[in-house]
């Protein structure tokens, strides 16, 4: 009996060392055939292979570089079905394809319903870029801004030429030293962000990028790792947001946040300008002279 189960559990043992290699074999055949220019990656002249490098794929999927190098090597790590939606997207890969990924990680089929999107519609786009002068932007599930018109780009931030990082909302409000000291009353404006953004990671605990997001916040920022543990929570209010711009001084706005029917996980904020005073004016001559403020913008509250 002793025998047997011995012989049990090392053909187990092999059996898990064949699936991990079929899985880091999968990934690397599916990120070798994407061309760097299909994802919007400068092909670059060192380039070795035709397809993705590593550290692509993970910039593409949200995780760190070492994270998926040991996916693909077979190390014993966990992965969220999160992950591997955003590797599915990362990767273009099919319906058949996904069903396969997921067999491979989880040894399950992949579950019904929308997988965690951290892109929009054409359709939303279209509503954002027709808003005008109301400065508009949409919020993935791990508040990375994901989406926005030309309005938000002059009044907030460049984000075309920002990096998913620098995108992040958590993360401007709490590494960012300039949008801090753009910023009247910090600790309320950065207390509230935590706290929105704290519900949204109930949706999706043990998520390997919110984690990994949340360790760096904590290794950078006392204020972070202080709140980070009272576990506050809260959901977006309405109400009158007042913005400090670098080149147009004070900006008023009503502010509106509301969820997409279709996809919940995708948040929608609208700044209105507010009648009184020259804020939809200034916003105007901001559109007329391309004004974008990399990184160092105006408020960006919840």
């Amino acid at each position: 009996m002793e025998h047997q189960q011995l012989k049990g559990a090392v053909m187990a043992s092999q059996q898990e060392q064949l699936r991990v290699q079929e899985l880091g074999d999968f990934l690397r055949t599916r990120r070798g055939r994407i061309a760097p220019e299909l994802v919007g990656l400068p092909r670059g002249e060192r380039r070795r292979t035709p397809g993705l490098r590593r550290a692509e794929v993970a910039q593409l999927a949200g995780v760190s570089v070492d994270w998926y190098t040991w996916l693909e090597q077979g190390r014993p790590i966990s992965v969220s079905i999160q992950v591997l939606e955003s590797l599915v997207q990362a990767l273009q890969l099919d319906a058949n394809e996904r069903e396969h990924l997921f067999f491979l990680a989880h040894q399950q089929p992949p579950p019904e319903g929308t997988p965690l999107r951290e892109t929009v519609s054409a359709t939303l786009q279209h509503f954002l870029d027709h808003l005008d002068l109301s400065p508009a932007f949409a919020i993935g599930p791990r508040w990375d801004i994901v989406a926005w018109n030309d309005a938000a780009r002059v009044v907030l931030y460049d984000f075309p030429h920002m990096t998913s990082r620098e995108r992040n909302v958590l993360w401007l409000t709490f590494a960012s030293a300039s949008h801090r000291q753009r910023i009247v009353d910090w600790d309320k404006h950065a207390r509230r962000i935590l706290a929105q953004f704290r519900t949204s990671y109930g949706r999706f605990p043990g998520d390997p990028w919110m984690t990994e997001l949340i360790a760096a916040l904590q290794t950078i920022s006392p204020e972070f790792r202080a709140w980070w543990s009272d576990h506050e929570v809260l959901r977006g209010p309405e109400g009158q947001k007042v913005l400090k711009h670098p080149q147009a001084g004070i900006l008023a706005f009503e502010h509106l946040m509301f969820q997409m029917y279709d996809e919940p996980d995708l948040k929608v904020v609208v700044y209105t300008p507010i009648k009184e005073g020259e804020t939809g004016e200034k916003i105007r001559q901001l559109l007329a002279q391309g004004h974008g403020t990399r990184g160092s913008g105006a408020s960006l509250d919840q």
